[in-house]
């Protein structure tokens, strides 16, 4: 059941609302059978980075989880991972991604690309729909989020996910310390 607020926001069942979502996102709702205890809160896109949703609505930073996009090369093949951590750490890019994709250099997946490939708004990018090549990394210390605040595809909204389920994501893969 999803909260009734969080912050100053009052959270909707994600799966009712279709237009606050990309479609991607809802289209991966759709298919999750967790996703009935996923809602979702409207907010004015100018206020989509985790730092300024925070400040302006209220949201406590413990309970953001941000997503970026990674990408190395290994003998000619490109890996490219979404990386989960929560909104008060950052991604251990250069060691434990590095790492787990088994290439010799990770860098930031361009923003025009990251956009074009997951179908996702700039701001609003997360683990939820993403390309089926995409690896999911997702931090241990996200699971304990109580409801984790995260990207909906578009920068108008965001989700919230109880933390427990961010590891049964489909396809994604849980890491100790992947969050520094």
């Amino acid at each position: 059941m999803p909260l009734p607020r969080i912050g100053s926001l009052e959270s909707l069942p994600a799966l009712n609302h279709p237009e606050l979502l990309a479609p991607s996102v809802h289209e991966a709702l759709a298919a999750w059978p967790s996703a009935t205890e996923a809602a979702v809160i409207e907010i004015a896109p100018e206020f989509a980075d985790t730092a300024a949703m925070s400040e302006r609505y209220g949201v406590p930073m413990e309970w953001g989880a941000n997503c970026v996009v990674v990408m190395g090369r290994r003998e000619g093949e490109e890996r490219v991972a979404a990386c989960l951590v929560r909104a008060d750490t950052r991604a251990d890019v250069n060691n434990l991604v590095k790492r787990t994709l088994d290439v010799r250099k990770c860098s930031f997946l361009s923003m025009d690309r990251a956009v074009a490939e997951s179908g996702m708004e700039y701001g609003g990018i997360t683990p939820v729909g993403l390309p089926p090549s995409w690896r999911i990394l997702v931090d241990e210390a996200c699971l304990a989020i109580e409801a984790a605040v995260i990207g909906s595809g578009v920068r108008r909204s965001k989700l919230l996910v109880p933390g427990r389920l961010l590891g049964e994501l489909p396809g994604a893969e849980v890491l100790a310390g992947l969050g520094r």
